[in-house]
Formats: structure tokens, C-alpha cells, sequence
């Protein structure tokens, strides 16, 4: 049987190696915040924002920034059905109610006017999620927010590389973005995340709650000026991190460039829809995904099991998170609960070979062609 197709791994070079072994080294005491340090200027001057913070995930990125913003319990924050649990996890843990909503098919992200719909006078934030590097809407969605006085937030954990209309990059354009460096992500410090804004206030904020509430103007030692958290990134994931943003052209320039072959070898598929990239925009193609039209009648199980016959790892599209057994169906957003039973995830590490991408869409292209067969007959 043919070598494996795993679905990611991350590009770990001699360049990693060397950063990681001198933070092993030599980073400790007076130096035990450089490399952290490097890589959130590093970060935040690719992003073209004012703040960074380095922490351990993308979703304690994600808890900081509701809790600076002081949303609690009575409060509602609105997001895509469509979405990993991490992005609604801290919402819950703040005792905020999180508000569910129907995707636009297009993008697969939250869909501006469903969000507008479900505003009450508990809403305090709209989360827009980029999902698989696509992106959202952020125009319509900060539109919104501004005339209605509430918080546009971005998780862009998915999103590195991804540029909105006039250059903007995702995560640079709400009250806050939020990354992940999870090993599975187009840059990676093993687990970690980035906080961003350009909102001076809310950096000093996320900034305390970051080291258990203690203020840096606080001159006592040992001295919280409230409860914090402690989502503190290591220096050794930070010097990983610093030189994945060395070479952050090259990694996501690669990722583009599997998602373009892709798109090529499905082409003249009928029935078959990648990843949107509207004009204007550049998708930063972190997990380039299959759509297959329901009149295919191809479902996410037969794919499933065709991608397992060819010994290719394949990841099925993010479950409604309504349809989780810790919450309440929404079987209105009927998008989110229809795409990802006949959609797919497909592999997309740096290193893969033309072969093998031309495995994995020689799968998709098999299974319509025996579609297209059987409706024939």
C-alpha cells in the first residue's frame, strides 16, 4: 500500500532547532522573557497591530479578551454554529450565555445578517471566526457592530495568511483577534496562541489578567491587583514561534500554493466547491475543504471511508456546535447543520509532494465519477 497522507504536520526546520536549543540554554533567568518578547513584535509587526501577547492557546487568548471586556454572567455573545468548541468553551466558563447562528454558504463563517437578527439587549460581542482560513464578512460585521455599540471579536485561529479588502489582515480588523499555534497550524509553537488589538486600554488589561492580575506599573512584589489567569506561553514555544515568523512568507505562501493545486486537479468537477477566495481577498488555505453538492449524493461517511481505503488521513468539517450534547439543537441554522454532512478536510502539510496531493484528489474525483455513473443508470 502506498506511504500514508497524514492531513497536517507542521514544517520544523534547523532554523527551529537552533532558536529552541539557545532558549534551552541560555533562557532563563534575567532572559527567560526574550524569545517571548521577539515573538510578539515579530507578530504583531506582521499583523500591523499595536499589541501582542503571547499565551498558551488561542483559547486562553480568547478568555482573556471576554474577561477584559468584562463579559459575565446575564451577558450573550453571538457566533457561527459552525465552530470548534474552543471558540464557545470560554464564553461558557465566564457564565455568558453563547448565542448560536446560521453560516453563510458561501463563506462558511457567521452570517452577518444572521447575527444582526439574534442582537438583544444582552448581546455584548459577535464573534466572527474565520474558519479554515476562509473569511468572514468583516465589513457587514463591523458595520454592525458599530451601530449597534457592541464588540466585534475575531478567532482567527485558522486564519493566519488570510487578508481582507484593502490589506487587512484577519485579526487585525476587530475590538480583538485571537490566534492558535497548535502543531496542526500553518505556524507553531507545539500549543500556543496570540492575543491582538489595537486597543491600548484593553491590552493593559488582558496584560494583567495574563500574570494572575498583577499590573506592570505595580511596583510591590508578588502583588495582584485582582484575580488573573495564567496563560503564559514558555520561552522555548516562543523560539519556535520566532522562527516560524522568520520564515512566515514562505509557510504560508506554500500552504496558498497546495489549496491552488487543488483547485486545479478539481477544476472541472460539477458538483465539487473549494474554499472561497473572493476578489480583493487572499484565503490564507490552512485547511483547503471539499463541498460536495447534495444532488452527488456522496455523504461525509462515504467519503470518510474512501479516504481510509487510499490509506489518506481526512478530517471531517466542524459538527454544529448546537448539535454537542452540552447544549440546545438549532436545527434553524440550516446551513450549519447541512454543509458539513457532505464536506470533507484535506491534507495540506507543507512538504507534501504533487503525488500525493494528486492522491488525495484522484479520492474526490473517484467518488463523483461513480456517482455520476450510477445516476445514469
Amino acid at each position: 500500500m502506498s506511504e500514508r497522507v497524514l492531513y497536517t504536520k507542521p514544517s520544523i526546520t534547523a532554523l527551529e532547532a537552533e532558536y529552541a536549543a539557545d532558549a534551552a540554554a541560555n533562557g532563563w533567568g534575567s532572559r527567560c522573557y526574550d524569545y517571548i518578547v521577539r515573538f510578539e513584535a515579530m507578530f504583531s509587526e506582521h499583523l500591523d497591530v499595536s499589541h501582542a501577547i503571547a499565551t498558551s492557546s488561542c483559547t486562553g487568548a480568547m478568555h482573556m479578551g471576554l474577561a477584559a471586556l468584562s463579559i459575565g454572567v446575564g451577558d450573550e455573545v453571538i457566533l457561527a454554529d459552525t465552530n470548534w468548541i474552543a471558540t464557545a468553551a470560554p464564553i461558557a466558563h465566564l457564565g455568558a450565555t453563547p448565542v448560536f447562528v446560521d453560516i453563510d454558504p458561501a463563506s462558511w463563517c457567521i452570517g452577518p445578517q444572521a447575527a444582526e437578527r439574534a442582537i438583544t439587549a444582552r448581546t455584548r460581542a459577535i464573534v466572527a471566526t474565520h474558519i479554515y482560513g476562509n473569511l468572514a464578512d468583516m465589513d457587514a460585521l463591523l458595520d454592525i457592530g458599530r451601530r449597534h455599540g457592541i464588540a466585534i471579536i475575531e478567532d482567527s485561529a485558522e486564519a493566519i495568511g488570510s487578508v481582507w479588502h484593502g490589506g487587512r489582515r484577519a485579526g487585525s480588523m476587530g475590538r480583538f483577534g485571537t490566534f492558535s499555534f497548535h502543531g496542526t497550524k500553518t505556524i507553531t509553537t507545539g500549543e500556543g496562541g496570540m492575543f491582538v488589538t489595537e486597543d491600548r486600554e484593553l491590552f493593559e488589561k488582558v496584560l494583567t489578567l495574563s500574570n494572575h492580575g498583577r499590573a506592570r506599573a505595580q511596583k510591590k512584589q508578588f502583588w495582584p491587583d485582582e484575580i488573573g489567569f495564567k496563560y503564559k506561553m514558555s520561552n522555548i514555544q516562543a523560539a519556535l514561534g520566532c522562527a516560524q515568523m522568520v520564515r512566515i512568507n514562505e509557510l504560508t505562501a506554500r500552504k496558498r500554493e497546495i489549496f491552488g493545486r487543488y483547485r486545479s486537479l478539481l477544476a472541472d468537477l460539477a458538483g465539487v466547491t473549494l474554499n472561497p477566495q473572493p476578489q480583493g481577498t487572499v484565503n490564507g488555505a490552512w485547511m483547503p475543504t471539499a463541498v460536495l453538492d447534495r444532488d452527488l449524493g456522496i455523504s461525509r461517511e462515504d467519503m470518510v471511508v474512501a479516504f481510509a481505503a487510499a490509506n489518506i488521513d481526512a478530517r471531517v468539517f466542524f459538527h454544529p456546535l448546537s448539535s454537542l450534547p452540552m447544549f440546545s439543537p438549532r436545527l434553524d441554522n440550516i446551513h450549519a447543520y447541512d454543509i458539513p454532512e457532505r464536506a470533507i478536510n484535506l491534507p495540506s502539510y507543507h512538504d507534501m509532494t504533487d503525488e500525493q496531493i494528486g492522491r488525495v484528489a484522484g479520492v474526490i474525483a473517484r467518488l463523483v465519477e461513480q456517482a455520476g455513473r450510477q445516476a445514469a443508470e
